[in-house]
Order: structure tokens, then C-alpha cells, then sequence
């Protein structure tokens, strides 16, 4: 079951990517994860492996690569956009591998394609960004 009733933060402050920490329980570890768009918008995502990740509707995602202490990096931000989910499955597992992902980060509240475009816009503006400011 897919939910659409969370509610992300807007701040201009803090890390650009964060742990949603929504559980105690040790089976939720690491389940969610904020990530920062250019707006400071904070936008919520599922977390799966690449291997584990469910067929998906319509959604934002981010493949990521996590390294063994931890830290993520952001690979590639994109949307699914065919109605089949398996079809937007078999998509983001054959660009995740090509492109060395281990994790998928999918974002299921942008409900329209036109938030879907917003949202993707506004996260790859804020890590081109950020990668830019880290290479100078």
C-alpha cells in the first residue's frame, strides 16, 4: 500500500540529505531519508535496496550509492513515468546498475506530473549545486 499523507518540512537550513528516523524499532533503521532541494524543501523517500525496491507507480526517485560507513551519495535523480510498475521497476534496477547504485530512494508524495517535474528540478538543482561547490 502505497501512502500519500506525510508531510515534508520546508526550512532553509540543515543537511542536504538526513535520516528520517520514524520508528525505534531496529526493522526500520534507516527506512526513510530526507533530502534537500534547492528550495529547502525537505522531501521524504522510502528506502530500498536496489535488488529490493517494489515495482513502483508514478513516483520521484533517487538512486544512491551507500558506502560501507554509511554516508550516501546521490547518483541520479529522476521520475518513473509509465503506468505498468513493473516497467518503472525493470527501468530504475537497469539505470541503478549501470550506474553502481545499491540503494533506491523513492519519494511517493508529488502526486501530478508536474509536482513530479518540480520536485526532481528543484533535488538535482540542489546536489548540482552542491557537487559544484564541493569540486572548486
Amino acid at each position: 500500500m502505497w501512502m500519500r499523507n506525510a508531510i515534508a518540512e520546508t526550512a532553509p537550513w540543515g543537511p542536504a540529505d538526513e535520516p528520517a528516523l520514524v520508528c525505534a524499532e531496529a526493522g526500520f533503521a534507516q527506512a526513510f531519508h530526507y533530502w534537500r532541494g534547492a528550495s529547502g524543501h525537505r522531501y521524504l523517500h522510502s528506502v530500498y535496496s536496489l535488488i529490493g525496491c517494489p515495482a513502483l507507480p508514478q513516483a520521484n526517485y533517487i538512486l544512491v550509492r551507500r558506502h560501507e560507513d554509511g554516508t550516501r551519495t546521490p547518483i541520479a535523480f529522476g521520475e518513473t513515468k509509465d503506468d505498468a510498475i513493473s516497467l518503472n521497476l525493470a527501468h530504475l534496477r537497469h539505470k541503478g546498475a549501470k550506474l553502481g547504485a545499491n540503494e533506491v530512494h523513492i519519494h511517493l508524495l508529488a502526486e501530478t506530473a508536474v509536482d513530479r517535474a518540480r520536485v526532481e528540478n528543484d533535488l538535482t538543482a540542489a546536489h548540482c549545486e552542491r557537487d559544484a561547490a564541493q569540486a572548486a
